[in-house]
């Protein structure tokens, strides 16, 4: 039993020997002042995905290689440190600006794409706000128009879309939230926002329905003066449903409405 105490002493203790040594070397070339050294050892702690110490390394280095050959290979690596780590905002902005900086770089495509890329992977659930996907849409659409025979447009493409998807299936679900809340003149109004901004949606038929009914209640739920009116509008949005959706799987549903509006109406004008 103590030889076993023992031998986990010394384990503990060479394992703190051996990290104050790391500690000590990496400090050690850290004020060291030596523009070559800090170079060399932040591209192998890069290398050697020790991506905290390497950017740790690559700011130091900035300083004594700015405008020099070196600078290009620093400023592409100390930008995917943040990426590494996980700062995607900062990667972002970093590559970003190696693409305005370097205009030959062989590595000015991939840093354009890393930019998108790097804000898309701060794109949030669809029930989150998505002004991250909005952000990378944008930048993603900024690779493609000056990168469009990039073999990454088709990756990009396919990113937009589920984002795309994401701000849909939101705005979709916002909608859909109002009717539940019964704040019917808030859901017309986002269905109708979400029908002109998605046109094609695959929610297209189910928010037309959807519409129509948070319309029909409105006109129910509304004050005397007010209620002629939006059973009109009611009719409206249903024969449009009825002239210009093909499939109509709630045909039947929206002839009811149309019904239960007219005989509303006639009650209102007796």
């Amino acid at each position: 039993m103590k030889i076993n105490i023992n031998l986990a002493f010394l384990v503990a203790l060479s394992i703190i020997l051996f990290l104050n040594s790391c500690t000590t070397e990496f400090e050690k070339i850290r004020t060291s002042n030596n523009p070559e050294l800090i170079y060399e050892k932040a591209n192998l702690y890069f290398n050697e995905q020790s991506y905290s110490d390497a950017q740790s390394l690559y700011e130091l280095a900035i300083q004594y290689y700015r405008g020099k050959a070196e600078a290009e290979k620093i400023f592409y690596n100390f930008a995917y440190t943040y990426y590494h780590l996980g700062d995607y905002n900062t990667a972002s902005q970093y590559f970003k600006n190696f693409v305005s900086t370097f205009y030959n770089s062989p590595n000015r495509e991939d840093a354009s794409y890393m930019s998108a890329y790097s804000l898309y992977r701060l794109s949030p659930n669809f029930k989150l706000d998505q002004t991250p996907s909005e952000k990378a849409i944008e930048a993603f659409q900024e690779f493609i128009n000056a990168y469009p025979s990039s073999p990454k447009v088709v990756e990009a493409n396919k990113l937009i879309d589920q984002m795309r998807e994401k701000m849909e299936r939101k705005s979709y679900a916002k909608a859909v939230l109002y009717y539940d809340l019964k704040q019917y003149e808030a859901a017309v109004a986002s269905f109708q926002n979400h029908l002109k901004g998605y046109p094609g949606s695959k929610y297209e038929e189910m928010a037309q329905f959807q519409m129509i009914k948070s319309s029909f209640e409105l006109a129910a739920n509304s004050v005397i003066e007010k209620r002629q009116e939006r059973f009109e509008d009611t009719k409206i949005l249903a024969n449009r449903y009825l002239e210009k959706i093909s499939r109509k799987n709630y045909k039947e549903d929206v002839k009811d409405i149309i019904e239960k509006s007219n005989q509303r109406l006639s009650k209102l004008k007796a």
